[in-house]
């Protein structure tokens, strides 16, 4: 059961956080947006994530990781309700944050599982849940749609009855969730971790730098690439698209296949390899043309295994105190990957400046340069490895 609750929770939490690129033009023309009104409603997402971040371990300590993840899932469920009814805006961008702070919980919620459960094989297992995540992710957009086309009683059930139909489904882990015990909870406060000794550690902050610097390289990604090959090479959105499935088919297979290496390899040198393998990927890809393209899906093998990599390594070194650890390096990842991504269009703009921002040499080099930098997070990411694996070897502390 809580194998179960795990793996159907990374499934669920794949398919709530993907499934409204379907319906945002909908919901843009029942309540009459424009795109600035739009822009602040997809901004909840990140507000709710951070918010939602401050207080998880807070309440995972005080009521426990089984009711914390219960009342995660719940408050999906109840969001795909109030969406449902939801027929002014106030109501709906209100539903809406409410379905986005569900989503930070469960995010914490769940690596904290993860820590707490998977205490041998913790690679592979951590790589293996992802790997579900990665699944639903892929089919959520194509489940929305298709679900947006039923009718029910004669009434089609558009996007409002599609959020109601798909958050639904977070009652499966509620489920078995309820049928399960997880471990850590009967731990006395006295025993764990805390928040000042972790603080003091160095290996937690360099996780924060191998975290954000890697996921920033993760999820630029997807919202650059396409916009790279079109314009530096004139492919069309459909060839384009096709590099960009290409790459999350190969990142959720990375963490299929890759993912139980990482026990074998070692936690920091997986990080190490399979980091500076994505960077070379990208490099070499920018460096070789057009012919080399495939080169940008391939690095999403190597870049897979870095954020359940993370999760595996902090469950092993703070077994008493994996929940503080995780928020703290989760929440700092999550103000990194938005300043990763202002830095990636700045480079472009500044690159464009310099070789003539009108002229077509000008739009290569800029769009090679801001990629370049997706790579460069990669490299980063592996060098900060390195420093890691050195200060722990040095303390025979290596995981």
């Amino acid at each position: 059961m809580q194998l179960v609750t795990i793996f159907l929770g990374f499934v669920v939490f794949g398919i709530s956080e993907n499934i409204k690129g379907p319906a945002i033009p909908r919901i843009q023309l029942a309540f009459n947006l424009d795109e600035g009104q739009l822009g602040t409603l997809l901004s909840l997402n990140a507000l709710g994530y951070l918010i939602a971040c401050s207080f998880t371990a807070i309440l995972v300590r005080k009521w426990g990781i089984k009711a914390v993840s219960i009342i995660s899932f719940g408050s999906m469920v109840l969001s795909g309700v109030l969406i449902f009814l939801s027929h002014t805006y106030p109501l709906f961008a209100s539903s809406y944050f409410l379905m986005y702070i569900g989503n930070g919980m469960l995010e914490i919620g769940l690596a904290i599982l993860g820590a707490r459960i998977f205490v041998k094989n913790t690679g592979m297992m951590m790589n293996l849940s992802h790997f579900f995540y990665g699944l639903s992710s892929t089919v959520a957009p194509l489940l929305a749609t298709g679900v947006m086309s039923l009718s029910v009683f004669g009434h089609m059930l558009d996007w409002r009855g599609m959020y109601l139909v798909m958050l639904s489904l977070c009652l499966m882990p509620i489920v078995s969730a309820l049928r399960s015990t997880f471990p850590g909870d009967d731990l006395p406060h006295e025993d764990r971790t805390s928040f000042k000794t972790l603080m003091r550690d160095p290996a937690l902050w360099m996780m924060v730098m191998i975290l954000s610097f890697g996921v920033v390289s993760e999820l630029a990604v997807g919202g650059w690439l396409v916009n790279f090959l079109e314009k530096a090479y004139a492919w069309d959105t459909v060839k384009a698209s096709g590099m960009l499935s290409a790459f999350f088919l190969l990142f959720s297979l990375g963490r299929l296949v890759i993912g139980p290496l990482t026990d074998r390899i070692g936690f920091v040198l997986s990080l190490i390899i399979f980091s500076m393998l994505s960077a070379g990927c990208t490099f070499v890809a920018l460096a070789g043309g057009e012919s080399l393209a495939f080169l940008f899906a391939l690095s999403g093998a190597g870049i897979a295994i870095i954020y359940p990599t993370v999760m595996a390594f902090i469950a092993r070194r703070y077994p008493n105190g994996s929940d503080t650890a995780i928020t703290f390096v989760v929440t700092l990842m999550g103000l990194g990957s938005v300043i990763g991504n202002y830095i990636i269009g700045w480079v472009i703009e500044l690159v464009k400046t310099v070789y003539g921002r009108s002229s077509e040499l000008g739009l290569l080099r800029g769009l090679q340069a801001g990629y370049g930098f997706i790579g460069l997070c990669a490299a980063v990411c592996s060098v900060s490895g390195i420093v890691l694996y050195v200060y722990l070897k040095r303390r025979g502390e290596l995981i």
